[in-house]
């Protein structure tokens, strides 16, 4: 037995589409409630002109309002059963619906839009690319200066400085006293600088 028959009959007890009133309106969204698909689908083809008028006046987006639309009627089917206690007539009900959702998207899209806002202001914990630029042409100049040095002298500057070795454990790597390995990176450092200045 085909179960779509019961639907197409009451379907076709409904009044044309030009001539539904408010009552007409309820039956359809009392009947939604209990989960009539041809009510529903009735209810969508007698209102969704309108609710997407609602729609469109407040987004100012066809698409936007379209797909609106497909979730406000979403949210009828589950929540028809909320009209019975409404004191709006039915139409002013679907209107509500349909204006409290667009509403909705509209605010989403602004706190979206606030939360990019937001995350402009934040700052970029990296060197800037003027910064990256100066330090890559510092970069280069400082390994040329590096090799004026003698290659102990770079190495143990390349120790300390770039790769965060200890005194101690430089002087130790080249087998001197810690004190001179003090004076090495001081007198290298002011070789460096001398040579950077140039």
């Amino acid at each position: 037995m085909n179960r779509a028959l019961p639907y197409v009959a009451k379907a076709a007890q409904m009044p044309s589409l030009a001539a539904m009133t408010p009552q007409d309106i309820t039956k359809l969204i009392v009947r939604t409630s209990m989960k009539d698909r041809a009510a529903f689908d009735l209810l969508y083809r007698q209102t969704s002109a309108k609710l997407f008028g609602v729609c469109l006046r407040v987004l100012s987006d066809r698409a936007d309002a379209e797909e609106a639309l497909q979730e406000v009627f979403v949210k009828i089917w589950t929540k028809a059963d909320r009209f019975a206690i409404s004191d709006l007539s039915p139409i002013s009900w679907l209107v509500a619906i349909a204006r409290n959702h667009s509403i909705d998207r509209i605010r989403a899209r602004r706190q979206a839009t606030a939360d990019l806002d937001a995350a402009s202001e934040i700052a970029d914990p990296g060197p800037s690319p003027e910064a990256m630029a100066v330090s890559g042409d510092e970069s280069g100049r400082i390994h040329h200066c590096l090799e004026e040095l003698e290659q102990d002298r770079a190495a143990a500057v390349r120790g300390a400085y770039l790769k965060g070795e200890s005194y101690a454990e430089l002087a130790e790597r080249f087998n001197v006293p810690l004190n001179t390995m003090r004076t090495w990176l001081r007198r290298s450092l002011l070789k460096l600088r001398e040579c950077l200045e140039r």
